[in-house]
């Protein structure tokens, strides 16, 4: 009795080349992508950790009847200190948490100084950014680990022509693009044929055998976080590979050569008469602030580094929906006159996702509500290589009890 060939549609070749390169992408990248995105599902909260581990850095009672004390009060003993010099103060708008002054010591290089968190009320220094804990060493394996899958942890470089960090930062790069490029494939896979069996796609058969459960889990649950887990991907690789952040960039018109001329920071203007003490206070900016941007939010006043250099005020929004960019003014540091204003919902389409890559990376570009809704995308992308690997066993043990040939991979293996 003669065999009967099934005439493949246009679709389901389409379907099946898509469907091959799914699953070599998964195969080549999927015990990479466990480790980053499972080091990444962790460190979302990384903040809220950090903090919760610490409570005595950040957080205050308030004392009845008693108001917060001026940050400019607590200049002199931060410096004492610390042997230092303030170059910024953080006055969060929550009553009950600290001000923060950044400290930039002589010689030290690193960008954003040492915090020295002070109790508004009584002046006490609670402590610096320096402190360590369990939590916070255990966060900074995390964040190695995401990075550059911890080989920046072993003294001995593996090859002589590149650090272990950039070998590391190199492997998820690449980890990260192939995982992009498997969501694109997957979503391809993931469209049906016909229009009636969409609904098939958007569900999880909860009282189905495993195997079905599986292929469900692995399905559906990439589709509901796709769009997240896009924004990860794509935005990833550009913390690895000079090359695709110029991409980036480009892309979105905001490339510049590094050879193009700097715009010259604004400046205050002198003062015609030498007057002690004729920088503002940071009550001052405030204030300016305040009548700028007429909401509540987190300052961080950028003290001016000389007697030249305009003040810079950056003001972030509060609550659970609140944005993570801020909005910014500088200022004269002896009028208080707005030298500039930017406001970041005004800027241009392209410079606000440029400006927020890394906050679509992290998943707080709109606080606490987008940093769930990340730490459930994360999960699910840590959750898809180990689910697709059994669909792919499945397929193979099906072909061969069918008494097919199990050539790897398996011809018309689903892997989505």
């Amino acid at each position: 009795m003669a065999k009967t060939t099934i005439q493949k549609t246009g679709w389901q070749r389409v379907r099946k080349l898509f469907n091959d390169i799914h699953l070599w992408l998964g195969l080549s990248s999927g015990l990479v992508l466990i480790v980053v995105c499972f080091s990444g599902t962790v460190y979302v909260f990384n903040t809220e950790l950090t903090e919760w581990a610490a409570p005595h850095l950040y957080k205050v009672e308030t004392v009845s009847g008693k108001s917060r004390m001026p940050a400019d009060s607590f200049f002199s003993k931060v410096e004492k200190t610390s042997v230092g010099k303030v170059i910024s103060v953080s006055i969060p708008a929550d009553l009950e948490r600290t001000y923060q002054f950044n400290v930039k010591k002589k010689g030290d290089d690193s960008r954003g100084g040492i915090g020295y968190f002070v109790n508004p009320y009584t002046g006490e220094i609670t402590g610096t950014s320096k402190e360590k804990n369990g939590t916070k060493e255990f966060m900074s394996t995390m964040f190695s680990l995401h990075r550059w899958l911890l080989l920046d942890k072993i003294e001995q470089p593996i090859f002589k022509s590149i650090s272990n960090r950039e070998l590391g930062s190199m492997i998820s790069g690449w980890a990260t693009i192939i995982f992009t490029l498997g969501c694109i494939t997957g979503m391809v896979i993931w469209f049906p044929q016909k229009v009636k069996y969409w609904r098939q796609g958007v569900k999880i058969k909860w009282n189905a055998g495993w195997k079905r459960l599986n292929h469900d889990l692995h399905n559906t649950l990439a589709f509901y976080a796709l769009f997240f887990l896009l924004l990860m991907g794509l935005t990833g690789p550009q913390w690895s590979f000079d090359w695709y952040r110029t991409g980036l960039q480009k892309t979105l018109g905001t490339y510049k050569p590094k050879d193009a001329p700097k715009e010259k920071p604004l400046q205050s203007l002198l003062p015609a008469i030498e007057v002690s003490n004729a920088g503002l206070s940071i009550s001052d900016y405030i204030k300016e602030g305040d009548k700028q941007l007429s909401y509540q939010g987190n300052y961080v006043v950028s003290l001016p580094a000389d007697s030249a250099s305009a003040t810079v005020i950056s003001k972030t929004k509060t609550g659970f929906f609140a944005p993570a960019a801020a909005d910014r003014l500088t200022v004269d540091q002896y009028t208080g006159s707005v030298l500039k204003k930017e406001i970041f919902k005004e800027k241009p389409f392209n410079q606000r996702i440029a400006g927020s890559i890394k906050a679509l990376h992290l998943g707080n570009v709109y606080g606490t509500f987008t940093k769930i809704i990340y730490f459930l995308a994360c999960l699910i992308a840590t959750t898809l290589p180990i689910t697709g690997i059994f669909i792919w066993i499945n397929k193979m043990k099906k072909k061969k009890k069918a008494g097919k040939p199990t050539t790897w991979p398996v011809k018309d293996e689903i892997a989505v």
